[in-house]
């Protein structure tokens, strides 16, 4: 039992075009969840910790670089970040999930061993030997099998919340995004984009879930 020989040639093209995979662009499926306020432009924002398993925070300076990421973006917005001390109306929670993953897919298997043609003789006489070959009918398809592999599973999560018109010590969320990204770059190497896809077209549409691509070699948006 083999693969199909057609299928050995789509599967070594797709090894040599994992060789030349910096050419494909960096994608990321992004949801967001907002009832952004209309009068927060030019608002102060400050980052709070975010959730964390017992005994176990977030490492400070991994968690600094991302906040750093995302305070470019919000003061890009026009946001500004409150000075040391001064309270902020918006406070902005950022958090990851790194993980590898299991994910199969179906492979199909064929049996294109060869068969056997025996000897045989023709009108005229003459007797020609048996001899091994592709059978006539071609391969026989046998079925799928399951093939595991392994991604990496890379997501920032990020809320925003309001403390204006809120109840003390109860600011409600204005702002949820979620970015993920499967392939094999760690979390630190696609951290940047998963933060700029966030808030690519920022607050966006509530309830909405997109793709966000990003050119490799610029790291540019891809525009559709």
């Amino acid at each position: 039992m083999t693969l199909f020989p057609r299928l050995r040639l789509a599967l070594a093209v797709v090894a040599a075009g994992l060789l030349t995979a910096c050419a494909s662009p960096i994608v990321t499926q992004v949801s967001n969840f907002n009832q952004w306020p209309s009068d927060a432009a030019g608002s102060s924002f400050s980052f709070i910790p975010p959730p964390s398993s017992p005994g176990q925070p977030p490492p400070e300076l991994e968690l600094a670089t991302y906040q750093g990421y995302a305070q470019q973006e919000l003061e890009k917005l026009g946001l500004r970040k409150a000075a040391p001390g001064q309270s902020a109306r918006l406070l902005v929670e950022l958090g990851w999930v790194s993980q590898p993953q299991e994910r199969t897919y179906r492979q199909p298997v064929y049996d294109d061993r060869l068969v056997f043609y025996p000897p045989y003789r023709n009108a005229a006489g003459q007797v020609f030997p048996g001899y091994w070959a592709p059978s006539r009918f071609g391969p026989t398809y046998l079925g799928d099998r399951i093939v595991p592999y392994t991604v990496q599973f890379n997501q920032i999560n990020l809320r925003i919340l309001d403390t204006r018109g809120s109840p003390a010590g109860q600011p409600r969320a204005v702002f949820e995004s979620h970015a993920v990204y499967e392939g094999q770059a760690a979390l630190p190497a696609i951290a940047p984009y998963l933060v700029r896809a966030v808030f690519d077209g920022f607050p966006g549409q509530n309830g909405q879930v997109r793709r966000v691509n990003f050119d490799r070699e610029t790291g540019a948006v891809i525009k559709k």
